[in-house]
């Protein structure tokens, strides 16, 4: 297979190396804006493969460097702003596509935080009967978020679940990001984009509806010594997808976001440094957005001043196959340390398929679960008290929160059995960052 990847930062750099690792990718183009990056990450793969400089808003560009190489497939790993020139360039090149992020989203003009207007996706699901014409696939929201969460939806509904009542996706981390007071470990133009957006809600009944940015707060307990963490509502593709092939009666998103990283943003979006649209500086046209992810270390060269784990996941709660009260959460976790030594070791020339080593519970998927009694539906975990301790995070500082409210875990006993599904071990493909991208 040939394989244009569009994007060299993080995310589209440790692709290149677990591509090298696959016998199934013959050939590697690598596009990005910066030419030098672009050839870094494609000697990353082989001394054969190509870097460019491409300008991901020129489906016309991209087109003719997919007819170009005979390309069969196109990776997206750029932001999600590209989603769209890109997807028509594969589809008119005749090309397949895979992303990892959807389209982006416009908020409703009048009421933008109880209805939807432009939801993330549907520019992409509008062209749907043109790729089946064409005989041709496009995987999109094909990453861990979205993606492996909506994969783990799916198995639950067809493996653990009679009915179900909410699928719920939890993202939390530990990680610290070493000599910096403020750094986000993956695109700080997408976390603005999804975090002050408008989040989604799905519910039976009433479809998708809008709510106002970092609601509904709630403490989870993340496995794997992750422990409480206080999630809000943003938004987020999954809840756009699951509804559409596993019932439910409600779906959602919440991140692991903390009072500083939440204070920022809305910093941000005060002074309107949130803003994509140019403003004039003496005789210059820029983008206040785009000063601010200027001013931010590049997410891509974080890996190796990164500590801790990330945790996504997908919660579940409903009636089990054995007709009682179930709830399971099905989840993806990696220790920063171990994916970076991962990637490493994908760069020294482990083409010929060999494994590099393996620390014991470093990552993987696994599962929780419990049974429980009946919850009134509505009722929401109450404040969480202010910690004295505050630990620094890549992506803000959660708080931690008392033994009292630690009783109020909302993922699993402490009691609860944990076991592996038998899917693979995953790749370190996102490491140390965010995890974007679906089934179709």
């Amino acid at each position: 297979m040939r394989i244009l990847l569009v994007g060299a930062g993080g995310v589209g750099t440790a692709f290149a190396k677990i591509a090298a690792r696959r016998s199934f990718v013959d050939h590697l183009v690598v596009g990005d804006i910066d030419a030098g990056r672009a050839a870094t990450a494609a000697s990353a793969f082989s001394a054969d493969a190509v870097g460019v400089a491409l300008d991901a808003s020129d489906a016309a560009g991209v087109e003719a460097l997919l007819r170009e190489h005979a390309i069969d497939a196109l990776m997206n790993a750029a932001d999600p702003r590209f989603v769209m020139p890109l997807f028509d360039a594969a589809l008119a090149a005749g090309t397949h596509y895979v992303d990892m992020a959807m389209s982006l989203s416009k908020p409703h003009p009048e009421r933008p935080y109880e209805e939807c207007g432009v939801k993330l996706g549907d520019d992409q699901f509008a062209k749907a009967e043109a790729w089946e014409a064409a005989g041709k696939l496009a995987l999109v929201g094909m990453g861990v978020e979205p993606g492996l969460s909506d994969v783990f939806a799916r198995y639950a509904a067809d493996n653990i679940f009679d009915s179900i009542d909410e699928v719920g996706i939890r993202d939390g981390a530990n990680l610290v990001v070493a000599g910096y007071d403020f750094a986000p470990s993956f695109s700080i133009w997408t976390t603005i984009e999804e975090c002050l957006n408008p989040p989604v809600i799905w519910e039976e009944g009433r479809g998708w509806f809008t709510t106002a940015p970092f609601s509904e707060p709630e403490v989870f307990d993340f496995p794997e010594g992750i422990g409480p963490v206080e999630c809000v509502n943003v938004e987020h593709e999954e809840v756009l997808l699951v509804p559409r092939w596993v019932e439910c009666r409600r779906a959602t998103f919440k991140y692991g976001l903390g009072d500083e990283f939440i204070d920022v943003l809305k910093t941000l979006h005060k002074l309107g440094l949130d803003s994509t649209a140019p403003v004039r500086v003496r005789d210059q046209q820029v983008s206040p957005r785009d000063v601010v992810a200027a001013c931010l270390p590049d997410p891509a060269t974080l890996g190796d001043k990164m500590t801790g784990k990330t945790c996504a996941g997908t919660w579940v709660t409903g009636t089990g196959k054995d007709g009682h009260p179930h709830e399971t959460y099905l989840y993806h976790v990696v220790d920063n340390e171990w994916s970076m030594a991962e990637v490493r070791l994908a760069g020294r020339g482990l083409a010929d398929g060999g494994e590099p080593g393996r620390r014991p519970r470093a990552g993987g998927r696994r599962h929780l679960e419990r049974r429980r009694g009946p919850r009134p539906r509505g009722v929401r975990l109450g404040p969480v008290p202010r910690p004295a301790h505050r630990v620094r995070l890549a992506l803000g500082a959660p708080r931690r929160v008392s033994a009292g409210a630690r009783r109020q875990r909302v993922a699993a006993s402490a009691s609860a059995t944990t076991s592996r599904p038998s899917w693979r071990r995953s790749s370190p493909i996102t490491s140390g960052g965010r995890k974007r991208t679906t089934f179709p």
